[in-house]
């Protein structure tokens, strides 16, 4: 016995255009069908909340699924799973495409050589996929954009709950993130962790789907656009601020991966009013709190 529910999308190329498109939703409970053998043309995420079951992938291996869980179904890659049949499985799956999806495989959100992801829990990914079945009303003018959004927290989700993380993330990349404005170099970043400078490539990659380099420079050039926007600090002094001692090579920086210098920068979106209300440097671990928001 199990109870199903599901729905299935056609969104238009336009909606293709917005890099991902929601195809399908599903939620179903119980001693459910074996899925396959077989192969699609589009990903799925299916998220196992309770119980358990088996997969196979494209190497014939059957592997256990023990809740909670998340099965990788991925194009032109032959599966087959299904949960026990005496104790069933508590299943979610969404359907999707779109180019967005070779960006989310290559910042490793998606990934395709591990078929079978243990998740720490499945609130935040269950929280995504009620979103998408509740815009799956019929009748909805706003569908198609609405289960895409949808599908882009879900993936963000997916990768929060990976049981291989701790509670507030990667720790390697907090420590790299605490330490971002030290004049460090890589080699040093590693040192401090125990690791060889490719150890650190390769945690870094695996967790935040970019270089040590280009995480820390991320990190740097956000903090001075903050300092540029909402002070009137000189561009010198930013640039010490965020770890670089010579303003010139902060500047060109700036300018080669911004797309504009500090100074033009400043100019379009400085909000530092001489007299205004804020007369501190912004803290972004302590934004400040808006009279009657919700909390």
């Amino acid at each position: 016995m199990y109870h199903t529910w599901m729905r299935y999308f056609t969104p238009s190329q336009v909606h293709h255009r917005l890099g991902l498109v929601c195809l399908g939703v599903g939620m179903q409970h119980g001693a459910l069908p074996t899925v396959g053998p077989r192969t699609l043309d589009h990903h799925v995420a299916v998220v196992i909340g309770a119980g358990g079951g088996w997969f196979k992938g494209a190497d014939g291996r059957r592997v256990t699924v023990t809740a909670p869980a998340l099965i990788w179904l991925t194009p032109g890659v032959p599966h087959h799973y299904g949960p026990d049949p005496a104790t069933g499985w508590d299943e979610s799956f969404v359907d999707f495409t779109g180019p967005a999806t070779a960006t989310y495989t290559e910042l490793g959100y998606i990934e395709p050589e591990r078929p079978v992801v243990p998740l720490a829990d499945t609130a935040g990914a269950r929280a995504a996929v009620g979103r998408i079945a509740r815009a799956a009303r019929r009748g909805n003018p706003l569908l198609e954009v609405e289960t895409g959004a949808a599908v882009h927290e879900l993936l963000v989700a997916l990768r929060r709950a990976r049981a291989d993380l701790a509670p507030d993330g990667d720790p390697v990349l907090q420590a790299l993130a605490r330490d971002a404005f030290q004049p460090l170099s890589v080699a040093e970043h590693a040192a401090r962790h125990g690791m060889t400078p490719a150890e650190l490539r390769t945690a870094v990659r695996r967790g935040a789907g970019c270089s040590p380099k280009d995480y820390l420079l991320g990190i740097r050039l956000g903090r001075a656009k903050e300092l540029l926007a909402a002070t009137e600090l000189p561009v010198a002094a930013v640039a010490r601020r965020v770890g670089y001692d010579d303003p010139a090579y902060f500047s060109r920086l700036f300018t080669r991966r911004v797309g504009t210098a500090p100074v033009r920068f400043r100019e379009q979106q400085g909000r530092a009013v001489p007299g205004g209300w804020s007369s501190r440097i912004p803290d972004p671990e302590h934004p400040p709190t808006i009279p009657g928001a919700a909390t």
